[in-house]
């Protein structure tokens, strides 16, 4: 007889969701239990784990991944790694595990309340009517994720797997295309706009590049921009790198306060965002996005991303697409160079002081591959990541665009699983890292060769600076006494501790040139002193 269990398995077969990240409970075990050879089932010791890592596979695979979670509980755990999922844009299908249907009614234990735990952040939760409608579930909910780019969820009640499915259609279809042309009469008003510019300028978000495969995002970009010779910024807060951040024309990262936003696009008349919304911010500022006569664009593929733009005019289309046929439509005007000044580095501290963050990011950027993957979570130090390590792939830069804690490490997993061959280095601080520390165990056990830096200020240091602008005192105290090297080798992930300059390069210069074929994770736990300022 075919079960519920053995048609979702064919599913999950036909559309590549052979690999199962979870931390199982008993709501699952009629799923888990006797899974066949082909598929392969990756445990995470903390459903936050789960779905980063599942993250992190999906964007290094540039397709949905699945996930399984434990009811209330192990949804409940899991909310703020589906909210970064979904504000990242990142395909995922996660079974949601529930009680037995037959008495759902009478609320037994482990019953959950699970339609809307996880908010608004998933794309699509589907709960079936009945246990032969899950296979069908599990299709769309695999079309859902990849349309919108977000989590899917499917609730399924556990003796729903074994129940009978002979003869039953499955509701979905077996493949959908998503074509993504634009029409030269369509893009007619922007290529007028651009034309008459006098100094357009460029921001590059992380749809730009992404789901296009092997670069062509960043290839159509580029082209675009070298036809138009103007600068590029990045958008502030991008959970990737839109640009290459080694190109001539790119201009940094924008600021993410509306009074610096428009000094930095002072003098522009024209501004194209291209996979960016208009414009990310943090702190409140009064007044205008840009200064008065400065028109603005954006191209996405992000309805949501396009209806809440303030822009003259929105394209809600494949950017890709869109920057290809612009650059044979568009005029060619002179090249220009655009270069974001290179930042002072602090001097090297005397013998026995810490080390400063941009000490540590230096030797990390004059050592990294340029294929590198690089997940990053210090907030008190991104600033000085984003002008010291530039982003020379589209993966070269990833980060939690939700702003949540716990996206890295299990990212960084992820993503090393999904790309074997590719070196992957996380820059995590230790207030983050303890976040998603439990990842490591996952490195290890399944020969997950990513380096880990964790810089360690023993604090919460972007809160220590943000009470101080607010000008009061921070009620919450250090935590000097967290050892991250001792809970790392707890978990089994091999350690260092790097207190000096010295020890530093020592390590990068062993450990770098052969990253790629690690098969040992590593984490460097390195000591640095708080910065005395942070500006987003």
């Amino acid at each position: 007889m075919t079960t519920v269990r053995d048609a979702t398995f064919d599913v999950l077969r036909r559309y590549g969701l052979t690999t199962v990240f979870g931390n199982p409970g008993s709501t699952e075990v009629t799923l888990l239990t006797g899974l066949p050879d082909d598929l392969r089932f990756v445990l995470a010791l903390h459903e936050g784990s789960v779905v980063g890592m599942a993250t992190g596979w999906a964007i290094g695979n540039e397709a949905p991944a699945l996930a399984v979670l434990h009811t209330t509980a192990g949804l409940g755990n899991a909310v703020g790694a589906i909210a970064t999922a979904r504000v990242n844009r990142v395909p995922l299908v996660i079974l949601v595990g529930q009680q037995d249907r037959r008495h759902l009614a009478l609320e037994p234990f482990l019953t959950g309340h699970l339609s809307g735990l996880a908010g608004d952040y998933p794309v699509r939760v589907d709960q079936p009517v009945r246990a032969q409608d899950v296979p069908g579930a599990v299709a769309r909910a695999f079309h859902e994720a990849t349309t919108f780019r977000g989590p899917a969820l499917v609730v399924v009640p556990m003796d729903d797997w074994e129940a009978p499915f002979s003869g039953e259609t499955v509701a979905a279809p077996v493949r959908m295309l998503r074509p993504a042309g634009v029409s030269d009469d369509d893009l007619a008003p922007l290529v007028q706009l651009l034309s008459a510019a006098r100094s357009p300028a460029i921001v590059a978000g992380a749809g730009a590049g992404a789901g296009t495969g092997a670069g062509a995002g960043w290839d159509a970009l580029v082209a675009l921009a070298e036809r138009l010779g103007c600068p590029v910024f990045q958008e502030s807060f991008g959970g990737r790198a839109g640009f290459p951040q080694d190109h001539p024309q790119y201009a940094g990262v924008l600021p993410a306060d509306r009074v610096r936003l428009r000094e930095a696009l002072a003098g522009h008349d024209v501004v194209l965002a291209v996979g960016a919304p208009v414009f990310r911010q943090y702190p409140y500022a009064p007044g205008p996005l840009v200064a008065a006569g400065t028109s603005i664009a954006v191209i996405t593929d992000d309805p949501a991303e396009a209806h809440r733009s303030p822009a003259d005019l929105a394209y809600l289309a494949s950017p890709s697409a869109v920057c290809a046929r612009l650059t044979a439509l568009l005029p060619p005007s002179s090249p220009a160079a655009h270069r974001a000044p290179t930042p002072d580095i602090p001097e090297l501290p005397p013998a026995g002081r810490p080390l400063r963050a941009a000490h540590v990011l230096r030797e990390l950027a004059r050592r990294l591959p340029a294929d590198t993957v690089l997940v990053e979570e210090t907030p008190s130090s991104r600033p000085d990541l984003h002008r010291l390590v530039p982003a020379r792939t589209p993966l070269g830069f990833l980060s939690a665009a939700m702003g949540g804690l716990g996206f890295a490490v299990p990212a960084a997993v992820g993503l090393r699983m999904a790309l074997p061959d590719r070196p992957v280095v996380a820059v995590v601080g230790d207030g983050s890292a303890l976040y998603g520390v439990h990842a490591l165990w996952s490195a290890t056990h399944y020969r997950v060769g990513a380096l880990f830096v964790v810089l360690s200020n023993g604090r919460y240091a972007i809160m220590d600076r943000l009470a101080d602008k607010q000008g009061g005192k921070a009620p919450w105290p250090p935590f000097t006494e967290v050892d991250m090297g001792g809970l790392a080798r707890s978990l089994g992930c091999p350690a260092r501790r790097v207190d000096s300059y010295d020890e530093l390069t020592a390590a990068l210069d062993e450990v770098l040139p052969s990253l790629a074929a690690r098969e040992e994770p590593l984490l460097l736990d390195v000591t640095v002193t708080v910065d005395p300022d942070f500006q987003p």
